[in-house]
């Protein structure tokens, strides 16, 4: 028996050692390898930029500067819109950004009482700071860091020059902007009224429409036909240039007016190069996304506190139709 039990536990032993053997053997021949560390370094902080018009050039020039700062900054950025100025589903994103504790917010300004809620109150209880870019609203009512876009008075009194120099000193403006009269519009015809208060003889008439097209063509042609001596209109809204615009050349020639608007709109750019506007505010929104990436960084780093509450201004010019022909 005893016999027996010493030749069992002779034979586990040899396979045991057998095994031992093997494994050791596969552990210095094979080419194991421990897991590779991550490649580069990880992202210093979120950053997400949200819009309104996720979809239109202009825009997309904007997110595409946005990116290509972070990329150079190190950080990590997501780009969210809405599509066709959904309001209720860009707060929304911005109420997700906020929960989702983001380093730092850029989004495109939206002057109403939603937007300011979530600025002010939301997202400072939650310490993440928010830059406006593109259009802006008053800090005092947002809360936000700064703004960077373009100096919409400044923008409004250059449409207002090349209208005076083009028309002459005297005649009849319609100047149409939305009805929400947000921020940018109201500093846009500030900036007009400004310079037209030099020339008493061009009087002007502000009308206000809702964004639906077929308001805007009815308010154009209700406008129409209340002064019929007009002369010229600007879209201070450049969302509503096409409509208004297409109501223009169906009571007439486009070519006798004088029409002016700006660069924010899907549509401006080849009503321009139609020649049916005479000219239009062009920004620089690559280096708005660009420069709003760099200044959340920079203040995130503690380098540039405070920002600027006036804000960073980027180059706008008049182009005229001939530039683009």
């Amino acid at each position: 028996m005893r016999k027996t039990v010493s030749l069992v536990l002779g034979v586990v032993c040899v396979v045991l050692l057998s095994f031992t053997l093997i494994s050791a053997d596969k552990v210095f021949r094979t080419s194991w390898e421990l897991p590779s560390p991550p490649v580069g370094k990880p992202p210093q902080y979120r950053l997400v930029l949200i819009t309104q018009e996720q979809d239109t050039p202009f825009w997309v020039k904007v997110a595409a500067g946005a990116r290509t700062a972070a990329a150079q900054n190190g950080v990590a950025i997501e780009v969210w819109g809405s599509y066709g100025k959904d309001q209720e589903d860009f707060l929304k994103k911005i109420e997700i950004a906020i929960a989702a504790k983001v380093d730092g917010i850029i989004a495109q300004g939206l002057d109403t009482e939603g937007f300011k809620y979530m600025t002010k109150i939301q997202a400072a209880s939650y310490g993440i700071p928010i830059i406006t870019v593109g259009s802006d609203v008053p800090m005092v009512d947002s809360l936000r860091r700064t703004y960077v876009g373009s100096d919409q008075f400044l923008a409004g009194q250059m449409i207002a020059r090349e209208l005076a120099a083009d028309m002459g000193q005297s005649g009849t403006v319609i100047l149409l902007g939305d009805d929400s009269e947000e921020y940018y519009q109201q500093q846009r015809l500030g900036g007009i009224r400004n310079i037209l208060a030099a020339f008493p003889r061009i009087k002007t008439e502000y009308v206000k429409t809702p964004v639906a097209r077929e308001r805007i063509i009815a308010a154009t042609q209700d406008a129409m036909n209340r002064l019929p001596d007009v002369n010229a209109f600007v879209a201070v809204n450049a969302n509503i240039a096409d409509a208004m615009v297409q109501e223009i050349g169906r009571r007439s020639r486009v070519e006798p007016f004088h029409i002016y608007s700006f660069d924010d709109s899907p549509d401006t750019l080849s009503l321009l190069k139609q020649g049916k506007l005479d000219g239009m505010i062009e920004q620089s929104p690559e280096e708005m996304g660009r420069l709003s990436v760099d200044l959340m960084v920079r203040w995130l780093n503690g380098e540039t506190v405070p920002l600027n509450k006036d804000g960073y201004l980027t180059d706008i010019r008049m182009l005229k139709a001939e530039d683009v022909r």
